[in-house]
């Protein structure tokens, strides 16, 4: 370890931030001057110079507050400035350090790690630099360890392993979760709420008569059905996703009209239509070999809308309640996947969609609806029953011999032929026999254990495990540090090969498998 005690941290690439402030600095005049120049705050925003100005402005902002920002430690504690705010903290009110990693959604994009403060009052801080864009960093690692050993010098951490927060693991937030749900419930709602508008509303077209002699002018159009005579100028048929538009001669009865781009592509100019209108507006299109009508939501379909927005809510909700179920874990272990929920999710559609596209106001006005709702709603509870036993967290002390793996829902990935089963386990460390990580199973029966990359048959590439050297040292849940690549039921064997840390991940059962062949009783006696 070196002998600087301190470390400060500064943001990369300020050259290329400052001109982004600057190219900020001119958005904003631009926007200034053309909205004096439009006379009107409202017109100047509508401008295309004064909007692209604007997003300039907000380019420069988040690059002033980049290139702002620096945080230094020292013998005294943590220290960060950004553009608005100076912090500090001294190194005794610091519980822990760790490490948030986001990780990339893309294969192009690169994961994101940065480090949030745990304060012995519970809170949490995130610190807005040392900031890498990459797993394999040397300036953010050196920068963390001296962070670290300051903290061992002049603090009391808690832990002696660095905790990894990720989204996968119970210290991550449920605050976007909850946001979200409650924005999916809230559309669920509205959508409802228009359910019996809907009703109401295909019931009277359906109803609805054509206007009679003694109708008043006034009124022709509204709840009757009006017909106009009407001959077609042009049409404007749109390639992409845009509305298509019927033009008629002379504005009459109205200019033009919005209609798919089947309908305008069918209709010709100088056919002569017949237009219905009812509650002044024009329903349908009526034409010599041709007739379009409005589509109009039914409650059927709103129903199913709100029924969809309602069950997407479950997800985030899912993720809640796994949270909540998780919180006496340590922050940075991995929890079950929200997978068994969705899956019942998956199932309870099945039944209520259907049940509410043909019942969206009476759902239980029958017999064979009340029926349907009833085996439907038990077929949920057993789901969601099932769901629950398979995302209970499981410790190594409590898996026993279930399938860990096969109870949430992932099939086992094992196979046996003439003897030797191939269990899907791997190293999370490069060694001689798992250069690269390239294993992906382990064999066992029929010889010593080996490395492989492929679930068999036969020992090809194959790289056998030195038993001899091997000491298991524990066994544990998955941590954010693992990485995601290793399922979430699975567990983490830690190994001692010849002094080198050496992690092995397999599902429960698996591992409980392959930790008595690596046991010293079961390894091969050495050559005399």
């Amino acid at each position: 370890m070196t002998d600087v005690w301190e470390v400060t941290c500064r943001p990369l690439w300020k050259r290329p931030l400052w001109f982004f402030v600057g190219l900020g600095a001119a958005g904003a005049s631009l926007a200034v001057a053309r909205v004096a120049y439009r006379g009107g705050l409202l017109d100047g925003l509508l401008d295309v110079w004064a909007g692209l100005g604007l997003l300039l402005t907000l380019v420069g902002i988040v690059s002033l507050r980049t290139v702002t920002a620096e945080v230094s430690a020292d013998a005294r504690g943590v220290h960060s400035r950004t553009l608005l705010r100076r912090r500090s903290v001294a190194w005794p009110d610091i519980a822990d350090l760790r490490v948030r990693l986001k990780y990339a959604n893309t294969p192009r994009a690169q994961d994101s790690r940065r480090i949030i403060l745990v304060l012995r009052n519970g809170h949490k801080r995130l610190l807005p630099l040392p900031h890498s864009w990459s797993s394999h960093d040397p300036a953010f690692d050196a920068e963390l360890e001296t962070l670290r050993a300051l903290h061992r010098r002049y603090g009391a951490p808690e832990s002696s392993h660095l905790p990894v927060v990720s989204y996968r693991t119970a210290g991550r937030g449920w605050a976007g979760s909850l946001a979200l749900c409650a924005l999916l419930l809230a559309g669920a709602g509205v959508a409802a709420w228009f359910v019996p508008n809907a009703a109401s509303d295909e019931r009277a077209w359906k109803s609805a008569t054509p206007c009679t002699a003694e109708t008043p002018a006034a009124e022709r159009g509204g709840e009757c059905l009006a017909t106009r005579s009407a001959v077609i100028a042009r049409t404007e048929v749109d390639e992409g996703k845009g509305p298509s538009r019927l033009y008629f001669a002379d504005g009459r009865p109205l200019e033009r009209l919005e209609v798919s781009r089947e309908a305008a592509g069918e209709f010709q100019p100088g056919d002569s239509v017949e237009l219905t209108i009812w509650r002044h507006q024009v329903r349908e299109v009526a034409g010599a070999g041709h007739v379009w009508r409005e589509h109009v939501p039914g409650p059927g379909s709103l129903a199913v809308v709100a029924a969809v927005l309602a069950l997407a809510a479950g997800w985030p909700g899912a993720r809640i309640l796994l949270r909540l179920r998780g919180r006496r874990l340590p922050d940075d272990e991995v929890l079950p996947s929200a997978l068994p929920f969705v899956c019942a999710l998956v199932g309870t559609a099945l039944w209520l969609l259907p049940l509410c596209y043909l019942h969206p106001t009476t759902p239980l006005a029958s017999p064979s609806a009340i029926t349907w709702a009833a085996v439907g709603s038990l077929v949920t509870l057993a789901l969601l029953t099932w769901a629950w036993r398979a995302t209970r967290i499981r410790t190594p002390g409590t898996a026993g011999a279930a399938r860990a793996s096969g109870a949430a829902g992932v099939p086992e990935a094992s196979a046996e032929t003439d003897g030797e089963v191939f269990l899907a386990a791997r190293f999370l460390d490069h060694t001689d026999y798992n250069p690269h990580r390239f294993g992906t199973h382990i064999v066992i029966g029929g010889g010593a254990p080996a490395v492989t990359p492929h679930p068999g048959p036969g020992r090809f590439a194959a790289r056998p495990i030195p038993v001899e050297r091997l000491t298991v040292k524990d066994v544990r849940r998955a941590r954010g540090s693992d990485g995601d690549t290793v399922p979430r039921s699975w567990h983490i064997a830690e190994l001692d090969d010849a002094g080198r840390p050496v992690r092995l991940a397999a599902a429960p059962a698996d591992l409980s498998r392959i930790l008595r062949e690596l046991s010293p009783a079961h390894a091969a006696p050495a050559p005399r």
